[in-house]
């Protein structure tokens, strides 16, 4: 009632102005305030900043040219401080047949989309020939202005098996979140809602009147935003792996185990049809029952793996990377790390196999560059999340039986429960009828199947492609999973063509 009432205050206001005021007020007020910003030419230059940007160089030798575009840090304050996004575009191959540009978001948040813009020319080069292909690298994140909280690891991990390991992943949380208070004038302002925002002061500083759109993961939410903030300027959008808008945040990731373990159970099942090799089980049942063998006993005491650690605070954080993907490649490295894990538990010399020593050195290492810190900064503003610490610890122990191995990470409370800000702006409602295409795995172990029927449903213009029988995140061009044909048609024949499908269809996965 009280934002009504100042609204229709400002209304009868603004007809008094109109009525009384002369010619210039009424022009200045209705002025863009954005207007110098979209008006500046952006200086184009080569991507590689010296002879170490081996990513920058690839993208100078693939013909990219690179450039920063000024935005506002805080939209509500458009004549103010302004900070800088960097992006790098490739030109079509077949400019005779350019149909216009599209705009890349490979995921994250947190992740750098510059560099990634080349992945996608060289995973669809029938994409690739028809449209300009920009990534820009997100407020904060990669060559823009940059965030770096100096966080001695990337978060909390794990709540672990009982109330004391609860605290001690707490007080971790509590310190990362300290570290970033010297950034206060900052972090109300890295939401999704400011990216997109940016995305379309980019698009302007282009000359593009239209734009289309490809998101993956995170990068599906930046594009449900943008498509609610500026449903008029997205020609066709593309969404793989859509996130639930109604629920993304930092509490996002307590409805993901049970996704988890249904991509846990098909591995076993296929680990169990190839024991000749892993010796991990005859059946799906006695696969599970060796990693529940090893969750116990790092509950016990840790697992002692070459060099490294694995307590419960850790196991749960590296057995997630059965979400890397469901095809024979990765099941097998995926086995290999389990084997190395129960001969540790059970009291066998361990050494980590490649993926193993790499997941291990990447979840001890610092996070360097800030990428974890930004990540937990974007979502920390797009949505403000429990300041109860308690009611974390309580929701754990009510579904540890039911999620005994990923719970206790997925429902673990995050930094942004002892944030030093609020959210600028609430969450944004995504409730729209522009059309779009949604494809994805109905096993998606983080992008989870509820979650994309969420997406579908918010955005009510939109057409659903499931792979059904997939465990993948993300599905379109073999970008981070199998590529499946099925798939890969109803993308390229709606960006390429501008055919939706007639309704929502199935494609049936192709099981290792």
């Amino acid at each position: 009632m009280i934002r009504a009432a100042k609204s229709a205050a400002a209304v009868a206001a603004l007809a008094l102005t109109v009525l009384t005021a002369s010619a210039p007020p009424v022009a200045a007020a209705t002025a863009d305030p954005l207007a110098a910003l979209r008006a500046r030419q952006p200086s184009w230059h080569a991507c590689a900043t010296g002879p170490e940007d081996t990513a920058g160089a690839e993208l100078d030798a693939a013909g990219a040219r690179c450039t920063e575009v000024a935005v506002p840090l805080d939209y509500r304050r458009p004549d103010g401080r302004t900070i800088g996004v960097a992006l790098a575009r490739l030109p079509a191959t077949d400019p005779a047949h350019r149909l216009g540009t599209l705009f890349y978001n490979p995921g994250g948040p947190g992740v750098p989309a510059r560099h990634l813009a080349l992945a996608l020319r060289q995973a669809a080069p029938a994409l690739a020939a028809r449209y300009d292909i920009v990534g820009m690298d997100p407020r904060f994140v990669g060559a823009s202005t940059p965030l770096d909280c100096g966080w001695p690891t990337a978060g909390p991990g794990s709540a672990g098996p009982e109330r004391l390991t609860f605290d001690r992943s707490a007080e971790v949380a509590k310190d990362l979140a300290a570290r970033c208070a010297p950034y206060r004038d900052l972090l109300p302002h890295a939401s999704t809602r400011n990216t997109a925002r940016d995305m379309d002061l980019v698009r302007t500083v282009l000359g593009e009147p239209t734009i289309a759109y490809l998101g993956s993961s995170y990068g599906s939410y930046l594009g449900e935003v943008y498509l609610q903030l500026f449903p008029g300027r997205v020609g066709r959008a593309v969404l793989d792996a859509a996130m639930d808008p109604d629920r993304f945040g930092p509490d996002l990731t307590a409805t993901q185990g049970p996704a988890m373990a249904a991509a846990l159970t098909a591995w076993a099942g296929w680990a169990a049809a190839h024991d000749d090799r892993h010796r991990l089980g005859a059946t799906t049942a006695e696969v599970l029952a060796a990693v529940e063998r090893v969750r116990l006993a790092a509950e016990r005491a840790p697992l002692t793996v070459g060099a490294h650690e694995v307590d419960a605070r850790l196991l749960p954080q590296v057995l997630w990377t059965v979400a890397a993907g469901d095809d024979a490649a990765a099941y097998e490295e995926f086995s290999a790390l389990v084997r190395v894990l129960l001969d540790a538990a059970e009291g066998r010399a361990a050494q980590p196999t490649a993926l193993l020593e790499a997941v291990l050195t990447g979840l001890a290492a610092p996070d360097t560059g800030g990428s974890a810190a930004v990540q937990t900064a974007i979502m920390c503003a797009d949505r403000a999340a429990s300041r109860d610490p308690l009611a974390y610890y309580r929701d754990i122990r009510a579904h540890r039986a039911d999620e005994p191995l990923f719970g206790p990470l997925t429902r673990n409370l995050t930094p942004c429960t002892f944030w030093p800000v609020e959210p600028a702006e609430p969450p944004t409602r995504v409730r729209n009828a522009v059309p779009a295409l949604l494809v994805g795995a109905d096993g998606d172990p983080a992008a989870t199947y509820p979650g994309q029927l969420s997406a579908h449903r918010a955005l009510s213009g939109s057409r659903l492609v499931t792979l059904r029988g997939a465990f993948r995140h993300t599905v379109y061009a073999g970008l981070f999973a199998p590529r499946d044909t099925c798939v890969d048609t109803a993308v390229d024949r709606y960006l390429l063509d501008g055919v939706l499908p007639a309704h929502d269809t199935d494609c049936p996965a192709t099981r290792p």
